[in-house]
């Protein structure tokens, strides 16, 4: 995915969803090839914060990730879900020093994100594809029903998100429709796939702008609070 300057701009400054200081030591805990990694580099290194690299065998680790983070006072951590699902009931002690805790990239938990809420100031439902930057949407977490799912949120700054039947027209509250990402955060491209991109980055026909929208086969719903609730896909 050929994603550009302006993008990752879009993603780390300026952006209410996490506000990155000079004073936040930001985790750098993802494979570099994973896009998440974009967040925790450029999100602390545009904004005069400080980048912690953390050691994939101590990211792997439990024990000796919850004492790494609090070795460094990492006060931002991006987590996947598979990731928080296995080690959060090893970071009781280090959650309370986090400003941000953003988990992400899969269905959360409801009984496991339950359990940490409270813990960080803000702890966040992250999500997005990597067409779109990392994240589209967040979701601030501070109450759980453990019956339901935790939704996806709401765009994040510089970002609109659609949701539309099978024929383009957008849904209303509560009934499922195909997420159409668009705003900033809309990459380039495929790079070297020119048939790809025009098949899933199309033209934002709702605005008629000229701008583009990603569409990314997930399934949502608005809830009456304005947020987005994750139904699944539509290829499975």
């Amino acid at each position: 995915v050929a994603v550009e300057h302006r993008n990752i701009v879009r993603l780390v400054v300026n952006n209410p969803s996490v506000e990155f200081t000079p004073q936040d030591r930001t985790a750098f805990a993802a494979n570099p090839s994973f896009d998440a990694a974009t967040w925790e580099i450029w999100g602390p290194l545009t904004n005069g914060g400080t980048v912690v690299v953390i050691d994939q065998d101590d990211v792997l680790d439990p024990q000796q990730f919850a004492g790494v983070l609090q070795a460094q006072s990492v006060s931002i951590l991006w987590m996947t879900v598979g990731l928080f699902n296995r080690t959060h009931t090893a970071l009781t002690d280090v959650l309370s020093q986090l400003r941000y805790l953003v988990v992400g990239g899969d269905v959360l938990d409801p009984s496991a994100i339950a359990a940490t809420v409270g813990g960080p100031q803000h702890l966040l439902n992250g999500y997005g594809p990597t067409e779109t930057t990392t994240f589209a949407a967040t979701h601030l977490i501070e109450t759980v029903d453990t019956g339901r799912s935790v939704p996806i949120g709401k765009p994040i700054g510089n970002t609109r998100i659609y949701l539309v039947d099978d024929v383009g027209r957008p849904v209303p509250v509560g009934v499922t429709g195909e997420l159409f990402i668009g705003g900033l955060g809309v990459a380039r491209g495929y790079l070297g796939r020119p048939g790809l991109t025009a098949e899933r980055f199309v033209p934002d026909w709702l605005t008629g702008d000229g701008t583009r929208l990603y569409r990314t086969g997930d399934l949502g719903r608005w809830l009456p609070d304005g947020t987005i609730e994750f139904v699944g896909r539509n290829d499975f």
